[in-house]
């Protein structure tokens, strides 16, 4: 039975590496254990562990000018962190707001630094991402953050923001490692692993060394990203499953053919998706196409007395997870690295029959 899964996290997981992870699972690298039960002090961990770190490194281009780390807690604590550690509380943060997310960490900052947003923050569905006067921005800022895409609202930026040469930091939690960028652009980047990375419990955090350890705030020791930098994460007992399935993903990612190799296939899969709901009266998305996600596609139905029924078939023929958030509504495919042109294939499919027995 094929299922195609398009939850927004935790996602799709390719198939090879759930595979492996089964096949794995009483016995990793012949140590006669699960990966869950080995030390994270031994060899066999620690040998995985560098190349964990040397395989991102080299998918994304990251110089040793920048510390990687992997630190539990999601995207949500890295709102926290960031602010605490190169900012202050007579500090200013610029945050760049086009969805839900960006919503959450501007106020989670507000709670550490001053901070101001680029355009006024809505309370309505973003659709587009607000222009704004770059050269107004204050140049003293600590840093100036944004969210590269959207989940909610399937909102992504396809060109690098401009800052007034403040220094750049951004959660890419749902697109890192789905499309090409120069690292070198940012001071600071984190994903959260359950979109593209591996699965839930740990996120991956690049960032600038001379960055490091720089802040006059006393900082909680778990919260300093020096913590992380000088001990490589292994500063406590850090979420060892999903740093092993991790390293499978980016196994993955590089035996598909690269980061590049990634974004042409994501590419394919979103344009298929948008041009048959472009092409439809029965759907609609309201996304600015400038802007629209390469990962996330939120849909509607132009009648939305059908949207539970819509669900419901989906569901029965296995296409899953197609309900788009509640504070947006309508339907929503995540289509990250892992879900196949086969599952868009499937989607339109099904999609098309739908609006011919009830349009």
């Amino acid at each position: 039975m094929t299922v195609y899964n398009f939850s927004a996290g935790p996602a799709a997981l390719p198939l090879s590496v759930k595979q492996q992870i089964a096949d794995e699972l009483f016995d990793w690298n012949g140590t006669g254990c699960s990966v869950m039960e080995v030390s994270h002090r031994s060899k066999e961990f620690t040998d995985m562990a560098d190349e964990n770190e040397a395989l991102a490194r080299e998918l994304l281009n990251i110089t040793d000018e920048y510390a990687v780390m992997l630190i539990p807690g999601g995207a949500r604590l890295q709102y926290s962190m960031l602010p605490i550690n190169i900012s202050s509380p007579q500090g200013h943060a610029i945050y760049a707001i086009n969805g839900h997310w960006g919503k959450q960490a501007i106020k989670e900052a507000g709670r550490f630094t001053q901070v101001t947003s680029t355009a006024p923050i809505s309370d309505d569905v973003y659709a587009n991402i607000p222009a704004y006067d770059a050269s107004s921005l204050n140049q003293n800022a600590d840093y100036f953050h944004y969210t590269s895409n959207e989940t909610l609202e399937g909102v992504q930026w396809h060109r690098l923001p401009e800052t007034n040469g403040v220094p750049l930091c951004c959660d890419m939690t749902s697109d890192l490692l789905t499309r090409v960028f120069d690292v070198n652009d940012y001071t600071m980047i984190y994903a959260s692993a359950q979109k593209n990375m591996g699965i839930a419990g740990i996120t991956f955090v690049i960032m600038k060394r001379d960055m490091i350890g720089k802040s006059n705030n006393l900082i909680p020791t778990m919260t300093d990203y020096k913590t992380y930098a000088d001990t490589r994460s292994f500063y406590n007992t850090p979420p060892t499953f999903p740093w092993y399935v991790m390293l499978l993903v980016l196994r993955w990612v590089k035996a598909q053919g690269g980061v590049a190799a990634i974004q042409q296939n994501n590419q394919l899969k979103s344009s298929r998706l948008y041009d048959f709901v472009d092409q439809s009266d029965f759907y609609l998305n309201k996304v600015a196409p400038d802007c629209r996600s390469e990962v996330n596609v939120p849909f509607w139905l132009q009648d939305e007395s059908l949207n539970q029924k819509f669900l419901a078939e989906s569901s029965a023929t296995d296409l899953k997870a197609l309900k788009g958030h509640m504070a947006v509504g309508g339907m929503r495919a995540s289509i990250y690295n892992a879900v196949p042109i086969e599952g868009i294939d499937a989607l339109i499919d099904f999609m098309r029959e739908f609006e011919r027995v009830n349009g």
